[in-house]
């Protein structure tokens, strides 16, 4: 066991930035914020981040969809310098480059004390950029597509369908299931964004702003429909993911991009095929040390073994996270997307 340990760097006496609500509400809620960063505790660590990712869950925190205790540091993933490590602290030491996805929030800051349970050390091969990009996005990939199967579960040819399949997990998704064998049917709201999945692994795309998703997937599959969807959008494609699935499928709902999905008649399962739903969250496959490192573990082989690659399309200064939200909410991003402290 390490025991507590610190690197001072040149600047450590300024206080460090970070991006703070104090009530909920939309980008103009986030507000840069001076913040005192003490020693880390037992189990804790403190991280110096290089690179902070964006996702859609940091902005359902920031609406109060998800509500935080207040004032509160968004930002659920980030990589950088492992600073000081508390008691019980065992698996990093200071010095190390590390990353993580972990609760409570508070990747957007240049430095944090945090939970050492979800951090890991990053591999040499993968930059600070791509873990900052790929943690929370890469790891739900991984518990979906590896974890979150169907009754029988998943087989090389089988089809599955992904919503916002140009997105940071979308992409990531395409590539992954292309390494699996399935048949990924991805949807997307431009040509572009179509074509972006496709040449990420995506064995067919459907445009829902031009297309019928339902009629679509029938034509694809010869019929059959799909065994799973895996639907990050929520209300907007709540009913046609139901559609697109043969019976006894699985509907796997992990996101509300688009609004919280409303109360299920649990008849309508029964009439539309016996189907199965399921809302899972990435924390409950995180709930160990053990289980996190065994899921990075696997998502580091993806990416350094070049089956999946993480595209950042969109970076911008800490400092105007406000400004990263207005376009992630716009729809106005591809890939993933990281704030550089």
């Amino acid at each position: 066991m390490w025991p507590a340990f610190t690197i001072l760097h040149e600047g450590d006496f300024q206080m460090p930035l970070a991006i703070q609500i104090q009530q909920p509400g939309g980008a103009e809620q986030l507000q840069a914020v001076d913040v005192t960063v003490g020693e880390p505790g037992p189990g804790e660590i403190r991280i110096r981040h290089r690179a902070c990712g964006l996702n859609f869950i940091d902005v359902y925190h920031r609406t109060g969809l998800y509500p935080l205790p207040l004032p509160a540091t968004l930002g659920m993933e980030a990589a950088g310098v492992v600073e000081a490590v508390g008691e019980r602290v065992d698996h990093l030491r200071p010095g190390d480059r590390a990353a993580y996805t972990s609760q409570p929030p508070g990747a957007y800051s240049e430095v944090r004390v945090m939970p050492a349970r979800n951090v890991v050390r990053l591999p040499d091969g993968i930059d600070d950029e791509t873990a900052a990009a790929m943690m929370l996005k890469g790891l739900t990939v991984q518990y979906l597509l590896r974890k979150t199967h169907p009754p029988g579960g998943l087989q090389a040819g089988d089809f599955v369908l992904f919503h916002a399949a140009a997105g940071g997990v979308g992409l990531i998704a395409c590539q992954w299931a292309r390494a699996m064998g399935l048949q990924l049917i991805g949807t997307a709201g431009s040509d572009e964004k179509c074509q972006l999945a496709l040449e990420h692994g995506a064995t067919h795309v459907v445009n829902y702003a031009k297309e019928n998703v339902v009629d679509r997937v029938k034509a694809i599959t010869g019929g059959q429909k799909v065994k799973v969807v895996y639907d990050g959008v929520g209300r907007d494609t709540w009913e046609a993911s139901l559609d697109c699935l043969q019976p006894l499928g699985l509907m796997v709902s992990y996101g509300n991009a688009s609004g919280p999905v409303p109360p299920v008649n649990l008849a309508t399962l029964s009439a539309k095929g016996s189907l199965y739903v399921t809302r899972p969250t990435i924390f409950t496959h995180l709930a160990s040390r053990e289980s996190t490192q065994a899921m990075a573990d696997d998502l580091f082989e993806m990416v350094a073994g070049g089956k999946v690659k993480i595209r950042i399309d969109q970076r911008y200064p800490l400092r105007e996270a406000a400004q990263a939200h207005r376009d992630l909410e716009a729809r106005k991003t591809t890939g993933s997307s990281v704030l550089l402290p």
